[in-house]
């Protein structure tokens, strides 16, 4: 078009519309840019430390205290203790006698993951452990894990060494070696674990880059949460010390400190300690976090992770390579190097390691820091807890967001006047180790956590303290509350209710809606159930405590009847009282030219049960009751009373029972669209059982697998006995799971523990005795065992009898 043609007022119109294209573009030029850097909130966090550090609140206590976690090495690790010498250099030697060792790494309960006792034996602790911290730290994010829902929940686990199935490799007796020799022990399976157990359907990852493992696997968590591959992301990382053979090669490379702690920063710097470890935090963006009323602990701001490359040696540090991913982590979070707060350094307290780290980071930060003309100090949790290696960086993390949520920086260093390190230039440096516990430097809180591998990876991530945007709306009080708390057996849930009922006592009352809020919607719910109601912190306290012996476990329900007996006038009052109390559940009730009992069922409904109407003949009693049916009967509760004011609490209580009665209820309806979720609850108490397989002596070995084959041969009953068949299939199982009692007969071979691997091993054991026509693969490990036993004996005593009358068994 020409414009020599146009007349001005269509030049005019053409220039206008050319500058909002162009300013739309560069709006979505900016969003683009926005979301390459978008902050991360972390929600949730759980840690296994040396020195029975097992909450995030024990960790901060041990961190603003003084001393170290290390201790000698435990009873449970006689290989280690074995190849002890405290003279270095001993060929086949470690001179290594303490660590950071956690106190209990043999103890798990399999039975809540669902894991049969003989593959728990074989799993590594470290999965175990994976499986529980991860666990905690989705209660302590409010994510109600329930397998059904298939959570988008990314796994990124930072995992270098898997030594327990070392325990197993006796080349003169290989009969130990089963199928779970390889799940059990294989890295990839850590997070593919917790993943499947779990049922979620995001990326899994797990990542080896040595010491800098669970930071590399946090940077991929960041850009996958950024990228939208996933909307949570289950961050971990784990390390254990069972291995006598990686014990004494570091120790013949004199990486080790001979004392067995990290001097980081210290001229009597002489190698790492080395320590055990795992932990676990749950990241999603910040902006999904606040819409969703999660707790925000602190934000990601960026990530960064590069390699050494051609260093002096593979296991050298590089220092251009450092200060390249401290710039970069810069980059990504969009902070200036002069905003840093504090820096906790990977300070393996090594004479050439840490003068090569200071020396980067002073380099990157330095003239930043000089003109601010406030230090920055540093410090590394290795000094306190040990070097925990490939889970050093997720403990660096968390003690960070712990740092950052209370604005206080621990002593690095005792105050004890030792020497810093003399190839550090200190006087010419603007860094410093604090030597006592400090506040926050500056007004702004922004931190950066430093990690390096000796495969040359090294890796950075820039955290900054939560500020939310808008202060939160002071919480409605005064209001009835429903607290429902569930476990898998009586005895975890009663010792769920007196950890809640303690929370309970010194709780603020203000925190009441979020804390019943959290308890609801934030916990998966399980058979053995308690719920009460109640207006204040006390009288929820006094309930929970009346009533932890009604333990029975619950059967399932899915409907209930609304029985209606009043006008429409009392029905649209109760609704009306129901929306002021509960906006969330009763939006948009009753609808255009919807009666009040219609609306009321409706109501209900939205709960997660199907809720039938029917009408009654007028009477005396309630309005309104939901009915429903109970292994012991019907059961009854008022829904709407005849007293004005009444209903919510009625509903509340109606709730209560529905959900002792077995009711898969949602709760979210409860919560106002202001309430947030705690992250400081009590979480699931584990009741851990012990699975534990003993350091073997060399060349041990039963010797008499034939003969076991064939005293089970002769033991089997008669095939065509099939109530003796039935009771030998069930011996077999207990046997084949490592059962302490047989299972139970109603529920599946999958209820049981039970999964492929080992229905090839039933199979196999039971056609040492009989001929079957079912494959492991045929099996039918739905039904219950009652019935799957039942059809086996059937098939045995039908090919029996086949065999006997020379026919040939149909396959």
């Amino acid at each position: 078009m020409r414009t020599d043609a146009m007349d001005p007022a269509q030049i005019r119109q053409l220039m206008e519309d050319q500058l909002r294209l162009s300013r739309r573009l560069k709006s979505r030029i900016q969003e683009l840019e926005d979301e390459k850097h978008a902050p991360l909130a972390v929600t949730g966090m759980s840690v296994r430390l040396p020195g029975g550090l097992d909450t995030p609140e024990a960790y901060w206590d041990f961190l603003r205290a003084e001393g170290t976690a290390d201790s000698p090495i435990p009873e449970d690790r006689p290989g280690l203790r074995a190849v002890y010498d405290p003279v270095p250099g001993k060929p086949g030697r470690s001179y290594v006698d303490r660590a950071g060792f956690l106190s209990d790494i043999s103890h798990f309960d399999a039975e809540f993951f669902g894991i049969s006792q003989r593959e728990a034996k074989l799993l590594d602790p470290q999965q175990r452990m994976l499986l529980e911290t991860a666990w905690e730290a989705m209660e302590r994010a409010g994510i109600a894990v329930r397998r059904s829902d298939r959570l988008d929940v990314g796994v990124y686990l930072g995992m270098m060494a898997s030594e327990y199935g070392e325990r197993l490799e006796d080349r003169s007796d290989m009969t130990r070696i089963d199928p779970y020799y390889t799940t059990g022990g294989g890295l990839c399976f850590g997070a593919g674990r917790i993943s499947h157990v779990m049922g979620f359907r995001g990326p899994v990852m797990s990542v080896d880059t040595a010491c800098s493992s669970s930071l590399s696997a946090l940077h991929l968590a960041v850009r996958a949460l950024r990228a939208g591959e996933c909307r949570y992301a289950l961050v971990c990382g784990s390390n254990l010390l069972l291995s006598a053979s990686l014990m004494v090669s570091l120790c013949q490379t004199r990486a080790v400190s001979p004392s067995g702690r990290s001097k980081s920063f210290l001229a009597t710097a002489d190698g790492y300690g080395r320590g055990e470890g795992v932990g676990a935090i749950v990241l999603m963006r910040q902006d999904d976090a606040e819409r969703e009323g999660r707790p925000v602990l602190a934000a990601v701001r960026g990530s960064a992770v590069n390699h050494d490359g051609a260093a002096s040696g593979l296991t050298a540090p590089n220092g251009p390579a450092q200060q390249e991913v401290f710039r970069a982590a810069l980059a990504d979070a969009r902070v200036g190097a002069g905003e840093l707060g504090y820096v906790e350094a990977h300070g393996t307290g090594t004479a050439l390691g840490d003068p090569i780290e200071v020396g980067a980071l002073d380099e990157v930060v330095g003239a930043a820091v000089r003109e601010r003309g406030v230090p920055l100090p540093i410090g590394s949790v290795k000094a306190r807890l040990g070097h925990l290696e490939a889970a050093s960086g997720i403990a660096a993390v968390i003690k960070t967001v712990l740092m950052l949520q209370h604005g206080e920086i621990p002593a690095a260093l005792p105050d004890d006047g030792a020497e810093l390190n003399p190839h550090i230039p200190w006087d010419r440096l603007a860094l410093t180790v604090p030597r006592r516990n400090q506040p926050w430097p500056l007004a702004r809180k922004v931190a950066g956590v430093n990690s390096f591998g000796m495969s040359g990876t090294n890796a950075h991530v820039v955290l900054e303290a939560y500020e939310p945007a808008h202060p939160a709306p002071a919480p409605r009080t005064g209001r009835p509350e429903l607290l429902t708390l569930s476990a898998k057996d009586p005895v975890a849930l009663a010792e769920l209710a007196v950890a809640v009922g303690g929370y309970l006592k010194k709780a603020d009352p203000a925190q009441l809606p979020a804390l019943c809020h959290t308890l609801r919607t934030g916990r998966a719910t399980f058979a053995h159930r308690l719920a009460v109601t109640g207006t204040t912190v006390t009288e929820l306290a006094e309930g929970l405590e009346a009533a932890r012996g009604a333990t029975a476990p619950a059967a399932g329900l899915r409907v209930a009847v609304l029985r209606v007996r009043a006008d429409d006038a009392r029905l649209a009052e109760a609704l009306t009282e129901l929306s002021d109390a509960f906006p969330r559940a009763a939006a948009g009730l009753p609808a255009e030219g919807q009666r009040p009992a219609a609306a009321l069922a409706e109501l209900a409904g939205r709960f997660g049960i199907r809720v039938c109407t029917e009408q009654e003949s007028a009477g005396t009693g309630a309005a309104a009751r939901l009915e429903w049916e109970t292994p012991d009967g019907a059961a009854s509760l008022p829904l709407v009373g005849e007293q004005p004011g009444t209903a919510p609490r009625l509903l509340l209580a109606a709730l209560a029972g529905l959900f002792l009665a077995g009711a898969d209820l949602r709760f979210e309806g409860l919560g106002t669209p202001d309430t947030r979720l705690l992250g400081d609850l009590p979480t699931y108490p584990f009741q851990r059982k012990r699975f534990w397989i003993d350091e073997p002596l060399t060349g041990a070995g039963d010797g008499g697998t034939q003969a076991a084959r064939e005293e089970r041969g002769k033991a089997a009953p008669a095939p065509q006995d099939r109530e003796a068949v039935r009771a030998y299939l069930m011996a077999e199982l207990t046997e084949a799971l490592h059962a302490s009692q047989e299972p139970d007969p109603d529920g599946s071979f999958l209820d049981a523990g039970g999964d492929s691997f080992l229905s090839t091993l039933f199979i196999t054991k039971v056609e040492e005795s009989y001929e079957l026509g079912l494959t492991a693969e045929e099996l039918p490990l739905e039904l219950p065992l009652r019935e799957l036993f039942g059809r086996l004996a059937d098939d045995i005593a039908d090919r029996a009898g086949a065999r006997a009358d020379g026919e040939e068994p149909i396959a």
